[in-house]
């Protein structure tokens, strides 16, 4: 087989490569497009959206159990665990295949199937024999499971995201190991359907929560569904087929356990050390966030590869700069990344904006556990904090768990996009009763921090949270 050359190759066909691949094409490179499978993003297969499928079953569940609070009765409800998993891998095979169908629409040539690593700054070495020569290389090769050896040994007994999805039924009892995003998404779902989930982590942290109010909300609500060990070393061995978990003195046994104790990039086969990069203790090289440049070389690292931002719309982002930034190497043009922004799919949903405030910062309070529209909706539970700067106001940040705030959220951080203030935001029109208009306590309060006028103090007076 002939040896192949390009102005921009790209390792990893997921979102953030193809968006590389994608970009660079557009502004006149050659392109290659290097994957060992094809098999499409790790949100369509393993991630994103097996997961909100599985979250949404258990939504149906949870709902149909609390009608009594409605005055409707429905009676004894039952999950039917294969069906869920049935329905489940049904539509992230359509949302898969979808993405593969995109790779067809690839240029001739363009798709290489085969494993690459490097041999020098820009060149390549692929598992079937051929060699690539590249202008520029774009790293994108994502991130996988990572299993700690004493759940390694418990071979099937031990799930990540990546296998629990092919369960052909719900287990009985499940543990859950690492309270991050990917852990608490799935053991409440996995709670709500019926499962009886206990999840360990060593830190007293849940999903990374950096604003102590709005993770004293969280743990609550969580502890409510399922049994939390935060701060304890858990410790598996099988027995008798099943997995014991000791921990503190205690121990118990359950059907299975989730190991979701991180997903670090996919990096070990690339022969880094190759390209002359100063690497760290990770063997990762240091990576411009605003470039996505390798230090000062043609190497680019994008997505959940460089672990900076690990979500959909980031990883896209990145692989549009990288692909840019690689045709016009060296020429290399910074560019200014967007509001930080995270969801994470608990119910209710919490979210993470911007900065984390400062002592200087303006902080605005909106509680929900007695907000009109959530009280309405049986769903009064948690808060919103905003945070603003001094000393016009202008939001910078916020931390949510509360019903609606996924879509709060992302009005929030346009918000921020757009440099807006609290006072801003007050201005607007807020319809009634609405979760939204739950906020409308917080901006108060930055505006009477910073202090700005105020607008809707003409309000007529509504009881507290209406």
């Amino acid at each position: 087989m002939a040896d192949l050359t390009c102005d921009v190759a790209v390792i990893g066909a997921g979102t953030a490569g193809l968006a590389a691949e994608r970009n660079a094409r557009k502004h006149g490179a050659s392109t290659l497009l290097i994957d060992p499978d094809f098999a499409g993003t790790t949100c369509a297969t393993v991630g994103c959206m097996p997961s909100k499928l599985l979250i949404a079953a258990a939504r149906a569940a949870h709902r149909a159990r609390n009608t009594d609070l409605f005055g409707v009765r429905t009676g004894e409800v039952t999950v039917d665990g294969p069906a869920v998993l049935a329905r489940l891998r049904q539509e992230r095979d359509r949302f898969a295949s979808g993405v593969r169908d995109s790779f067809d629409d690839l240029p001739e040539g363009v798709a290489v199937k085969a494993r690459a690593r490097f041999s020098g700054r820009n060149s390549l070495t692929l598992d079937d024999g051929r060699t690539v020569q590249a202008g520029a290389v774009v790293i994108a090769t994502g991130s996988s499971p990572m299993v700690p050896e004493p759940y390694a040994a418990l071979g099937d007994l031990a799930l990540t995201n990546d296998s629990i999805f092919e369960l052909d039924d719900l287990p009985e009892s499940l543990a859950v190991i690492g309270g991050g995003v990917i852990g608490l998404e799935l053991a409440q779902a996995m709670a709500r359907l019926g499962v009886a989930v206990s999840l360990f982590d060593m830190g007293d942290r849940l999903a990374g929560v950096r604003c102590n109010k709005v993770h004293d909300a969280l743990k609550g609500a969580m502890s409510q569904e399922m049994a939390l060990h935060l701060g304890v070393e858990p410790e598996p061995s099988e027995e008798d087929g099943r997995v014991r978990i000791d921990w503190d003195g205690r121990h118990q046994s359950y059907d299975r356990v989730l190991v979701a104790t991180g997903r670090p990039p996919n990096v070990s086969g690339l022969d880094l050390s190759a390209t002359g990069l100063a690497l760290d203790d990770k063997g990762m090289p240091d990576v411009a966030a605003d470039t996505l440049q390798c230090g000062d070389s043609p190497i680019f690292m994008v997505g959940d590869a460089n672990a900076a931002r690990p979500v959909l719309h980031e990883a896209s982002d990145e692989g549009g700069i990288a692909g840019r930034n690689a045709v016009a190497y060296p020429a290399v043009v910074p560019s200014r990344r967007k509001v930080s922004f995270t969801i994470t799919y608990t119910e209710p949903p919490l979210v993470m904006i911007g900065q984390d405030p400062d002592d200087s910062a303006k902080i605005g309070e909106a509680d929900y556990t007695n907000q009109g529209r959530a009280t309405v909706d049986g769903e009064n539970v948690g808060l919103a904090r905003l945070y603003a700067a001094a000393p016009d106001g202008r939001l910078i940040g916020a931390d949510l768990f509360c019903p609606g705030a996924d879509h709060m959220g992302h009005l929030l951080t346009w918000a921020m996009e757009a440099g807006q203030t609290a006072s801003d935001l007050l201005d607007r029109p807020f319809y009634h009763p609405t979760l939204e208009e739950g906020l409308k306590g917080a901006l108060r309060d930055i505006c009477g921090a910073v202090p700005l006028r105020v607008p809707g103090d003409q309000d007529p007076g509504l009881p507290p949270g209406v």
